[in-house]
């Protein structure tokens, strides 16, 4: 009898350790997945912009224009995908020296010719896909969004925690910005305006 009460106790004693083990292993692995949740930064729009080269034949006009909103998105270490909202209200031009030009490029920028911010007042880059080259330089897939139309486009960015730059260009014959385009008029001469727009992108993160 006495043999058999020790064989019972032993097994008591194992079917407790076993489902304590169960429980604790359960509960370490709850920890480690909230551990590596998805991370969002927001974006500071007093210190972010965009800087802007339009191109035509006798010479080139440059800018910038601010951000409203956006975020970064990471996985641990790893950029994921980015949202940021361009005010295109804040258009402006910044190698025009004469007060009066560069107040009539800018309306005209604002008009319906070029971006029509009555109406369209903000613009849109969303990161799609981003894709780890080297360090802290990725491989980016985004959708811009420029006049209520949308189209993909393909560029290299830094990317940290901290801050983003990139060099992109689209071209605004795409999102109906067809003003002194070579491939919808004829004739222009040497007020041919270059379709291409380059974008230098510098964001930086919230303090």
């Amino acid at each position: 009898m006495f043999k058999h009460l020790l064989i019972a106790t032993v097994l008591s004693t194992s079917t407790v350790y076993a489902a304590t083990t169960t429980k604790t292993t359960k509960k370490t692995t709850t920890t480690t997945t909230a551990s590596i949740a998805a991370e969002k930064i927001t974006l500071d729009p007093a210190t972010s912009k965009v800087t802007y080269v339009g191109k035509k034949v006798t010479g080139s006009h440059t800018g910038e224009v601010k951000i409203q909103s956006g975020h970064l998105n990471f996985s641990e270490d790893t950029f994921t995908g980015a949202e940021v909202v361009i005010d295109m209200t804040t258009i402006n031009n910044t190698d025009l020296t004469d007060k009066e030009y560069n107040k009539k490029f800018v309306d005209h920028m604002n008009s319906d010719d070029f971006f029509s911010t009555a109406k369209y007042k903000t613009a849109t880059l969303v990161v799609k896909s981003a894709k780890l080259v080297k360090g802290t330089t990725y491989n980016i897939n985004a959708d811009l969004t420029i006049k209520g139309q949308t189209h993909p486009v393909k560029f290299d960015a830094d990317v940290t925690k901290s801050a983003v730059t990139a060099n992109l260009a689209f071209d605004r014959t795409k999102y109906d910005v067809k003003y002194g385009s070579g491939k919808f008029f004829q004739g222009l001469g040497d007020k041919m305006i270059t379709d291409d727009v380059q974008l230098s992108v510098s964001l930086q993160a919230a303090k």
